[in-house]
């Protein structure tokens, strides 16, 4: 009989360390493929049953269903992108306004710190071309960068789609893969993770665009109560930008107040800032954890370590995906038996969980208990 290896604690602790390294320059290396074909997961989980609906009820060749389920995709942002578009050009119209405002903000801010520092206007004009100056050279750079970013960010949209097709396409060849990859006695829990893969997956993709629904709804809500034009481009942004936590609802906050600062009295970016601050309390005590914390039983610190991870090596890309990324990564630990043990680390803490005050109590009336003497007759 072979006897289990049982591997001392410091041995178990450097190869985790060195399977973690591997990976994550794997995916540093890996990016330009990985990147579009998790994407591709996530979009393909969503389409999954569009695709079967069309396949199944109309009879049509999986091919062709899979390109009418990809399409309906494709117009649905289309669509999303051409009503911000349209707003984006109505906001040209308050150009020359934003201009004036600034123009006044930067006198005042300059009249501000000649009575506050005694520097004149000449010298602040002086520091303010040279710091002009210095960033001229960086210019070009930045174009280029900015470029390069469009460019990228085509090009990880077509291949998303790309990768979308053929997960459709080829989902049953996929899956028997996996199933036969592993002995007979693993196919139940192969079969079981893929399931619940699949369903964690769509019901988290279902509750964050529930999510950017509900948050778009409120925020143009309460953007049109306030006045503020162009509410509804701003109420999608900030439905959008709230998908990625904590980061997005900053980002989003600071777009809103830059155009109503352009067209509103100074006092409605102060009501922006309280809106926004209002929308994202609701979200975070009680959209996010209803509509997408329970489909991801993920603990608050892995969550931001994932952010935080993922942002070091995919850039945003990263920060949306860590979540999901986490997700699979969970059901996998759970339903290995030697890797339990982390899929608890990830998770949230347990209700039924002793606490340690509550342990020390039951370990001190224990100890006072008298043992239990058995009867002379008692076997």
């Amino acid at each position: 009989m072979i006897s289990k290896l049982v591997l001392p604690f410091y041995l178990k602790l450097l190869s985790v360390l060195l399977i973690l390294i591997c990976l994550g320059y794997l995916a540093v290396i890996g990016q330009t493929v990985l990147e579009p074909l998790l994407f591709a997961l996530l979009v393909s989980t969503i389409l999954l049953p569009v695709a079967k609906f069309i396949e199944n009820r109309m009879n049509f060749p999986r091919s062709l269903s899979c390109i009418i389920a990809i399409l309906l995709f494709l117009l649905s942002v289309i669509l999303l992108f051409f009503i911000i578009g349209s707003q984006l050009s109505r906001l040209s119209e308050d150009w020359p306004a934003f201009q004036q405002q600034l123009q006044d903000s930067i006198k005042a801010l300059q009249k501000w710190i000649t009575t506050e520092y005694g520097i004149k206007y000449k010298e602040q004009v002086g520091y303010f071309n040279k710091a002009v100056t210095d960033s001229l050279g960086a210019g070009t750079s930045i174009v280029g960068q900015t470029i390069l970013s469009i460019s990228s960010t085509a090009l990880l949209f077509v291949f998303t789609l790309l990768y979308t097709f053929f997960l459709l396409y080829y989902r049953t060849h996929i899956s028997t893969f996996f199933v036969r990859l592993f002995r007979d006695n693993y196919k139940p829990v192969v079969l079981d993770v893929f399931e619940q893969v699949r369903f964690i997956v769509k019901k988290y993709m279902t509750g964050l665009f529930l999510q950017i629904a509900l948050v778009s709804v409120m925020a143009f809500i309460a953007y049109s109560w306030l006045g503020i034009k162009y509410a509804i481009m701003l109420a999608l942004i900030t439905g959008i930008f709230n998908i990625i936590p904590y980061i997005g609802i900053a980002s989003a906050a600071s777009i809103t107040c830059l155009i109503t600062f352009a067209t509103a009295p100074g006092s409605g970016v102060l009501f922006v800032i309280v809106a926004i601050v209002i929308i994202h309390l609701i979200d975070s005590n009680f959209i996010m954890p209803r509509v997408v914390g329970s489909k991801v039983q993920i603990n608050s610190l892995i969550a931001l370590l994932g952010l935080v991870i993922g942002e070091l090596l995919w850039g945003i890309s990263g920060m949306f995906l860590s979540i999901p990324v986490i997700a699979i990564i969970k059901i996998v630990f759970d339903r290995v038996q030697d890797l339990k043990v982390w899929g608890y680390l990830l998770g949230e803490e347990e209700e039924d969980t002793i606490k340690p005050k509550k342990l020390k109590i039951r370990l001190a009336l224990n100890k006072k208990k008298p043992p239990v003497q058995n009867s002379p007759d008692s076997p």
